[in-house]
């Protein structure tokens, strides 16, 4: 599964570095992160992908409910991605850095989606599945090897996989000086060690 935070940007998708200003907004209040993730997920239900299996990946925070806080301040990355599967059918992204807020990023993400639908709903489905093809053809991402985040040999017990976390966590954890990524791999890597042991 795409993780939701941090931004999980697509491998082999080259970044702008831009930080133009969005003129996307709600009505004439400006775009909260929570109305443009709205609409993004509302997009792609139009377009028969069911909410769980939406991802809106970004550098903010998570709600309880998988998105992205609206009451957070800008992170240094201000990127959006969103990825989605339709059964059956190779999984889907979409990412994009120009604007500088986060919630015009996944305002632009939203409007694109809008215009797909727009020309599907014109006999372009054809060229959207075309569009998307070269996807397959870019890199798989890197193996994530769980047990050598943790410095642990497969099948160590549950307790070894508990100090181990709590050693690297207390060394890495954000609050401590630690990368958020490095973090969030070792929590991950801890996820999977105790998925794999009875």
């Amino acid at each position: 599964m795409t993780q939701a935070y941090p931004l999980a940007w697509p491998q082999g998708w080259p970044r702008t570095g831009s930080l133009e200003i969005g003129r996307f907004k709600s009505g004439a209040q400006p775009i909260s992160v929570y109305y443009a993730c709205g609409r993004v997920i509302r997009e792609l239900e139009h377009m028969g992908v069911a909410a769980g299996d939406i991802v809106i990946s970004t550098n903010i925070p998570l709600r309880r409910d998988g998105t992205p806080r609206s009451d957070q301040a800008q992170p240094a990355d201000r990127g959006a991605a969103v990825y989605w599967n339709v059964r059956g059918k190779a999984p889907k992204v979409m990412a994009i850095d120009l604007y500088s807020k986060v919630e015009q990023n996944i305002a632009a993400l939203a409007a694109t989606l809008e215009a797909m639908r727009a020309i599907e709903r014109h006999g372009g489905a054809q060229i959207l599945e075309r569009a998307f093809t070269g996807f397959t053809a870019l890199a798989a991402p890197e193996a994530f090897d769980p047990w050598a985040v943790l410095g642990l040999k497969p099948g160590a017990d549950r307790g070894e996989i508990e100090r181990k976390f709590r050693e690297l966590a207390m060394r890495h954890h954000p609050d401590r000086g630690g990368a958020p990524e490095e973090f969030h791999r070792i929590q991950k890597a801890r996820e999977k060690c105790l998925e794999a042991t009875p």
